[in-house]
């Protein structure tokens, strides 16, 4: 805090981002290991959350045991540097690594830092690290970051936290020759999608991801000119999601 109180350094505007490192790891010594999948930090607010959305849509909520079932995934853990992360960049870089994760003010001054397994997303440390920087050096005004941290989790915990997200447009991942999800419209005021041939998309349900699901009617969809623009399911029916917290990534883009 010393160097804050002397303005040498400033938590005003922060700059977060990541970089591998290479472990001293050969990255064909592991062993195959299934391990129980990280909780996310935002994890117990989600829940709440997409309980309160599936009963202001009159469904029941989910039972704990819905959210608890543990999940697992398999890993490769060296057999040289145990705590180090198997990471995958492309087809040529696949290494045993770690993650430094650094949030910097406007001048490059490191405010905080947190060193994780390379196998790590980018987006399960922004939390933490601001966290740090509110502690150590005071809370931001605005947080820059790639498009690694633009989830809808990381832009509802800065809006909560009353500071300003500042993440860059990406562009919708769409198949060839599929109508893109702006294609379809959102109607807020009776919470239902338009698709391009004017049909409604009526909520359905809302899973435990925290995506609504709004879905078309087959018997229409089936003899629409548009089904192969639209999609590829089997009983002719469009699904569009939409994240409880989508309003929030909304925002982000009105702000910039």
């Amino acid at each position: 805090m010393t160097a804050a109180n002397k303005k040498l350094i400033s938590a005003e505007h922060v700059f977060v981002d990541s970089t591998h490192v290479k472990a001293s790891a050969n990255k064909r010594k592991f062993e195959k290991k299934i391990v129980r999948k990280e909780t996310r930090a935002y994890q117990g607010r989600l829940q709440e959350e997409i309980n309160q959305d599936r009963e202001n849509h009159g469904k029941k909520p989910f039972p704990p045991d819905k959210f608890d079932k543990e999940e697992t995934k398999e890993i490769k853990e060296s057999t040289t540097d145990s705590e180090s992360g198997y990471y995958v960049k492309d087809e040529r870089t696949k290494q045993f690594a770690y993650s430094f994760h650094a949030a910097a003010d406007r001048n490059g001054f490191v405010l905080g830092t947190i060193v994780t397994p390379g196998n790590t997303h980018d987006s399960q440390i922004l939390e933490p690290l601001v966290e740090q920087v509110i502690e150590k050096v005071g809370k931001p005004e605005a947080v820059a970051a790639d498009a690694a941290y633009k989830t809808p989790a990381i832009t509802s915990y800065l809006f909560n936290k009353e500071i300003i997200p500042a993440l860059p447009y990406t562009r919708p991942r769409t198949k060839e020759g599929f109508f893109r999800k702006q294609d379809y419209v959102y109607d807020e005021h009776f919470d239902c999608y338009l698709c391009p041939s004017g049909e409604t998309l009526k909520y359905s349900t809302t899973n435990k991801e925290g995506y609504r699901e709004y879905k078309s009617p087959k018997q229409i969809c089936t003899t629409c000119s548009f089904l192969s623009r639209c999609t590829e399911s089997k009983d002719c029916q469009k699904v569009v999601t939409r994240h409880i917290w989508k309003k929030q990534i909304i925002c982000v883009i009105i702000k910039m």
